[in-house]
């Protein structure tokens, strides 16, 4: 394939070098010609010549000399080279168009001594401006026949050489927009290298306990590298490692990157991983430091130096001196943690492009260069020689801490990092369990290991024993968690006690102000019904007057022709009346007198002499009235909708165009009737969602609770879901939750076509679904890594834990409900169900029976004004892992075999909470003889018992309010363990067994009236129905 040169961008990159030269700028100043030799040797990576070269063609020519004068520029290469420049070389004489000097190519002769060629060239320079000093890269020293004859021939002459690397440097140093897109692809490859492969193997090290030298672990880096599921897209041939990985441990570190990893093993404790991948000749980079079990002051440090490195990304910015930025970060080190100074590293970054270190633009205390727009360094900041007290081993005892990221500097505001690797302790931090917990899941695996088919009983009894050992763990952190849940929900609810609520009175609309308003229209006169549309007030006849009563004082109106009469019927609201679930019958003054209903009778017939019929008027106003109610009740709901709404920022554009965007997005719920695609693209503080007919939807960072990305592992759809603080208002309707999603599959599968394994159009339709599914979770997990990049962090994206999921109904159809970090979520079925876990008090389980295959869990609420919420028809399977994962969260929960009013409960418990915690607060739910609580006496569960035991009224009432769909599980749950029988009777028949029920039935309901007699003396927090601890053990049998 032939090459090709990009001849606009080399003639704007020669009219900035020349723009450079012209304005004298640093060591170019006194300049008389440039002249850049570069000839072949595979040892040299980084080198000013090829650098520029690489700029300027797209390529790096060997063997090649150019010569810039001040009216003409001069290429020597071979014939090949001279073909391909020759694209650039029609330009010659027409610098006035492009506006540099005209280019000259010159053939390199292979056999003869090229002196010819080296005579035009030192001509040429003897002719550029004053003709004595030539602009040269010195550190560049290339071997060759060819370039040792021309640096012989320039020895020569009498011109004097000037370094002019870092003026080439700085005018270089500011990217274009090709050269950062590219810079941007180099540093997605570097973290999609690390996070997928770099820190997966080393967790998978720790985890196995594996010895794994450096060095060798550096080569498995490498070798991922042809790997084309880290490459991003990219064509491997363009993807090379800008240096060796360099991974140190052990209390040996040098925080450099001309270092190489050395053969010492793999050490369990700070890992520091340096690595940087170069992409189409432009290099990346980037620092982290993994840390095993970390102590609290490794984690305190490493924090100190997130801020640190936070405080250095603010301070770059166009036009700040580099000594500058170091001072800054220096004088934080110097204010909060002097100590500090001797331990951190000597610079703070250097810039970066086609060279991966440019060392005259270093962050560091001389560096008197200033920022420029559109620069990108490889700033890093780390500790060495740092002490860890509690280490025992001499590796233990000495570590180091090591973050670095490639950042690009903005127009304005900070910098914007690249290498979008999370780097917070909790995303960098390996956390191992604990050696009981080890030793029994080993001994638990070496007993399934050793006990075969013949070992059954023993290998049961083991199972047993650990299996109640995590209970026994789980109930003691209950426990805890229990005394913890009493005492701060006490001191909650007293500070909330003297803040009463105000109870919003009805609104008061009055028809008129003032008799002067009252309309004169002939209707009114006549003493008819009359319907003012401009104030909403209907005027009827009382009395011979004309009494005005506004629509919103109409509860409903009925019209009915009975034989030669129309009725019409006007129902008023009125004390006593209902109004709605939830407004209450709220009256500004309920103690006046109220008209109930007005009944007014027409003629049908018409009367000689009459324009129309009398009963013409009672229909025009039964229409009207119905209008005008719709109108005013339409607009009061919208009013409703937009109480409480919290008036939001406005946000604030980026037009940049590199802002992260996904297109071909719907929304939920939808903006119009139908829903209709668009595209979702994050701002400088916000997301704007603009459909295809313009509508646009703003959510801002700030009031984002939760924001989840369901991927499509098993799902139809792929889903970004917001779960807001404050409710925005779109569609003229408040939400609280807005997602964004597309299908990734066919959601409806034509059930008469004819199916077959083997099918050619199904398996390409399962591989194109499959290569859509992937190519989806890659889009959409790139633009949450630029979103969480964009707001530095303060917006992360939870990905719900599907191994934690479980199945249950919150609202009427059973979903997969599945846990995040912060919420318990179901982001696939509408409505969308969120609960935040910092907002729970407890977690208690219903309906938890040894013979029903479901139970449902109940969410109480810090907030104990909050009406609770139902989780129902969970599958017992899925108990004890919901218990663990609940322990896990530090959240309280209990269980029990009755269902609860918890309305009357949460309501006792608002109205009297100092007698409820005298009472024992939760602990009512606990069932009887919990753990180690088993052996305290009966006389503590007895006096829980007649504490909280409801009355008969409350059990009764109770029983109406129950859900029908559990009536047949409710009988059911009378057998409990008691009436299964004992390991004593197996053997029995089945009519020997039904008549032991019968007797135990008997017997539990002989205690069962006992206690709801003691129960009626004392009266439970709320409507509990019965005693609804299980049985603690197998029933007694009476002695005849």
């Amino acid at each position: 394939m032939a090459l090709s040169l990009d001849r606009d961008a080399l003639y704007r990159r020669l009219r900035r070098l020349y723009g450079t030269w012209e304005r004298g700028e640093e060591e170019l100043a006194g300049v008389d010609a440039i002249v850049v030799a570069v000839g072949v040797d595979e040892e040299i990576v980084y080198a000013k010549s090829t650098a520029l070269q690489t700029w300027l063609f797209g390529y790096e020519l060997t063997d090649t000399i150019l010569v810039f004068c001040a009216q003409r520029i001069l290429f020597m290469a071979s014939k090949k080279k001279v073909e391909f420049l020759k694209q650039v070389a029609q330009g010659k004489g027409n610098e006035g168009g492009n506006g540099v000097p005209a280019i000259s190519l010159l053939v390199r002769e292979k056999t003869e001594s090229n002196q010819a060629n080296f005579d035009r060239l030192l001509e040429a320079l003897r002719g550029s401006r004053g003709g004595k000093r030539l602009g040269v890269f010195s550190k560049d020293h290339f071997p060759g026949d060819f370039l040792r004859a021309w640096n012989e021939c320039l020895s020569r002459e009498p011109f004097e050489k000037v370094d002019i690397s870092a003026a080439v440097a700085y005018t270089m140093a500011a990217k274009e927009e090709g050269e950062v897109h590219l810079m941007r692809k180099a540093a997605a490859i570097t973290s999609e290298l690390f996070t997928r492969f770099f820190k997966e193997r080393v967790m998978e090290i720790v985890d196995a306990d594996e010895k794994v030298r450096h060095s060798k672990l550096a080569e498995a880096v490498e070798k991922a590298l042809e790997d084309k599921r880290f490459l991003c897209g990219a064509e491997p041939a363009a993807v090379e490692l800008c240096y060796p990985p360099i991974i140190q441990s052990g209390g040996r570190y040098s925080l450099k990157f001309s270092v190489v990893s050395d053969r010492h093993p793999l050490h369990f404790g700070a890992v520091t991983c340096a690595m940087g991948v170069r992409y189409r000749s432009y290099c990346s980079n980037l620092v982290r430091t993994l840390l095993v079990d970390p102590g609290p002051e490794a984690q305190e440090l490493y924090g100190f130096l997130l801020t640190l490195h936070e405080r250095l990304l603010r301070e770059m910015r166009p036009g700040t001196k580099l000594c500058d930025v170091y001072s800054s970060v220096m004088d934080v080190v110097k204010r909060q943690r002097p100590e500090l100074l001797g331990k951190i590293t000597k610079n703070l970054g250097f810039a970066m492009g086609i060279e991966f270190r440019e060392g005259s633009l270093v962050i560091n205390s001389k560096n008197q260069q200033r920022l420029k727009k559109g620069m990108v360094f490889s700033v890093h900041v780390g500790l060495s020689e740092l002490q860890n007290r509690s280490g025992r081993r001499p590796e233990d005892r000495s570590y180091a801490i090591f973050i670095g990221d490639t950042v690009l500097v903005e127009e304005e505001g900070p910098a914007t990092v690249l290498t979008s690797v999370k780097k917070k302790v909790k995303n960098v931090g390996i956390f191992l369990k604990n050696e009981d917990e080890e030793e029994e899941e080993e001994a638990k695996d070496e007993a399934e290991d050793l006990l075969g088919r013949s070992s059954r009983a023993a290998l049961l009894t083991e199972r047993t024993r650990n299996e109640l050992t995590a209970e026994e763990r789980r109930r003691a952190h209950q426990k805890e968690l229990a005394a913890q849940l009493n005492e701060e929900a006490r001191r909650r609810l007293t500070q909330q006690r003297g803040e009463q609520q105000v109870q919003r009175a009805r609104k008061s609309n009055v028809s008129y102000r003032s008799p002067s308003l009252l309309p004169r229209e002939p209707q009114v006169r006549e003493l008819k019904l009359f319907i003012d549309k401009k104030y909403e007030s209907v005027l009827v006849p009382v009395f011979g007057i004309a009494a005005p009563f506004h629509i919103a004082t109409i509860k409903n109106i009925s019209m009915s022709v009975e034989g030669d009469y129309t009725y019409l019927r006007i129902n008023f609201y009125c004390p006593g009346s209902a109004l709605g679930r939830n407004e209450g019958n709220l009256f500004p003054n309920p103690e006046a007198t109220f008209v109930k209903e007005i009944t007014y009778r027409a003629s049908n017939l018409k009367s000689p002499g009459e324009a129309a019929v009398p009963a013409l008027n009672l229909q025009n106003a039964f229409r009207i009235i119905k209008e005008v109610q719709k109108r005013y009740k339409t607009r009061e709901a919208e009013e409703k909708e937009k109480e409480g709404i919290v008036k939001q920022d406005s946000l604030v554009i980026n037009l940049n165009r590199s802002n992260p965007k996904l297109k071909d997005l719907y929304i939920r719920p939808n903006i119009a009737q139908k829903r209709m695609q668009g595209a979702l693209e994050a701002h400088v503080n916000g997301f704007r969602f603009t459909s295809v007919r313009g509508d646009k939807v703003d959510i801002l960072y700030n009031n984002i609770k939760h924001a989840v990305f369901q991927p499509c592992d098993g799902e139809m759809i792929i889903v970004l879901h917001f779960h807001l603080k404050n409710a925005i208002m779109f569609g003229k309707k408040r939400h609280t939750d807005v997602q964004f999603y597309t299908e990734v599959g066919e959601i409806t599968t034509d059930l008469g076509k004819h199916q077959h394994m083997h099918d050619r159009d199904d398996l390409y339709a399962e591989q194109m679904e499959r290569e859509m599914r992937h190519k989806l979770k890659s889009a959409f997990k790139n633009f949450i890594e630029k979103v969480e990049a964009l707001t530095k962090e303060e917006l992360e994206f939870e990905v719900p834990f599907r191994d934690l999921g479980f199945n249950g109904a919150p609202y009427r159809s059973t979903c997969l409900l599945q846990p995040t970090s912060s919420a318990l979520v179901n982001c696939t079925e509408w409505p969308p169900f969120v609960v935040t876990l910092d907002e729970l008090e407890l977690i208690h389980f219903e309906r938890v029976q040894f013979h029903l295959k479901n139970f449902d869990m109940v969410l109480v609420y810090k907030d104990y004004g909050r009406k609770v919420t139902m989780i129902n028809a969970i599958p017992v399977a899925s108990l004890d892992p919901i218990k663990e994962w609940l322990n896990s969260c530090d959240l309280k929960y209990t269980e029990g075999v009755q269902s609860l009013n918890w309305t009357k409960i949460m309501k006792t418990i608002v109205d009297d909470p100092e007698g409820f915690f005298e009472q024992g607060g939760w602990s009512f739910l606990e069932p009887e003889g919990e753990g180690s609580d088993a052996d305290v006496g009966e006389s503590e569960s007895e006096m829980e018992d007649e504490t909280f035991n409801p009355s008969e009224e409350d059990y009764e009432e109770e029983e109406e309010d129950s859900d029908e769909d559990y009536s047949s599980e409710a009988e059911e749950s009378e057998y409990s363990k008691e009436s299964l029988g004992s390991e004593e009777e197996s053997g029995k028949d089945w009519d020997e067994l039904e008549e032991e029920a019968r007797k135990a039935d008997r017997e539990s309901q002989y205690e069962e009236e006992e206690e709801r007699g003691r129960g009626r003396k004392r009266k439970a927090p709320g409507g509990r129905r019965g005693t609804h601890r299980p049985p603690s053990g197998p029933p007694k049998k009476k002695r005849k």
